[in-house]
């Protein structure tokens, strides 16, 4: 169950990333209530799943989630470029929270 609050505590990272750039820097009330509520969230399942894995492993995978995920949500709908570099960048974050998945057992 630890996984499944961390998957989703990563995908709550993604959401609250996007609304705060739609915010316009907390001008518009209701990307910014939504930034509020699932930033809540996100840490919320992020402390349910480290009472069972570790510290280290969680933190990378939440933070790793939210990373390539903010990097695919601004490519598909912020129109950010997708360049070589850029790409094999995500990409290597990418393996990394594979293996450190496979790390943990």
């Amino acid at each position: 169950m630890a996984w499944t609050f961390l998957i989703i505590a990563g995908l709550l990272e993604v959401v609250w990333a996007y609304a705060m750039k739609q915010s316009q820097g907390f001008t518009r009330l209701g990307p910014t209530l939504i930034m509020l509520v699932t930033m809540a969230g996100s840490f919320g399942l992020l402390a349910l799943a480290v009472r069972s894995l570790p510290l280290g492993t969680a933190y990378v995978v939440w933070t790793g989630i939210g990373a390539v995920g903010a990097f695919v949500v601004g490519i598909v709908w912020l129109g950010e470029t997708a360049s070589v570099t850029r790409l094999v960048a995500a990409g290597m974050i990418l393996s990394g929270l594979v293996t450190m998945k496979l790390a943990s057992g």
